[in-house]
């Protein structure tokens, strides 16, 4: 039976974290194709954290069927502009999971602090307080490592099928690259049939065991 008050819990819980999870991943992107000389992302408005400016809506309202997954306007860029195709191409690519695996250990760092807080004597008092912002603190842990794994996968469009084909030679790209038109399809059929849960499952064994343990 739907619970609207636990799904509306758990959003609160989830929607920082992925939302600045996803507008760094964005930013990443365009932040560095304007260090290799394509003002497109600037022009366009999306080198700023402001999360208004790179919500989806099917992305958005997936989230909140979901609560697991969603997604964030593609940030524009023009690769025309680099002086090497291919390596600016990887950079760039390479620019969004990185940023989610920052913001992931920015949120270890929150963790590790509020934990610390809690166990002074004084904490008692504001366990209302730091409980849901140590939940908040969890999820950008697990939320980001996912986010940065999931578009490392090798799948047109997501970020890793672009790092792979600036390492393919050029006619093996090329034909790579003409997957994309089935990507999604092939993303679909993942999430529909749990294999996207097995790939990634290991990631959140990973985070869980070695990064978030630790610091509770």
């Amino acid at each position: 039976m739907f619970d609207i008050s636990q799904t509306i819990h758990h959003f609160s819980i989830i929607a920082i974290p992925f939302f600045l999870g996803i507008t760094c991943h964005e930013v990443a992107h365009g932040y560095v194709s304007y260090l290799l000389g394509d003002p497109t992302a600037k022009q366009a408005g999306r080198l700023t954290l402001n999360p208004l400016k790179h919500l989806d809506p099917i992305g958005t309202l997936t989230l909140i069927v979901t609560q697991l997954i969603g997604w964030a306007k593609p940030v524009p860029i023009n690769p025309s502009y680099y002086k090497d195709y291919r390596r600016g191409m990887l950079y760039v690519s390479l620019a969004g999971p990185m940023a989610n695996f920052m913001v992931m250990l920015f949120f270890a760092v929150v963790l590790k602090i509020l934990v610390s807080v809690s166990q002074t004597p004084s904490a008692a008092s504001a366990e209302y307080i730091l409980r849901p912002l140590i939940n908040i603190a969890v999820a950008g842990i697990f939320i980001n490592a996912v986010l940065g794994a999931f578009n490392l996968l090798p799948i047109p469009p997501l970020d890793g099928s672009k790092i792979l084909a600036c390492l393919l030679p050029g006619r093996w790209a090329a034909q790579f690259m003409q997957l994309e038109r089935y990507g999604f399809i092939l993303l679909l059929l993942l999430a529909f049939t749990g294999g996207l849960g097995m790939i990634l499952s290991p990631v959140a064994a990973f985070v869980q065991n070695m990064l978030i343990k630790p610091l509770l």
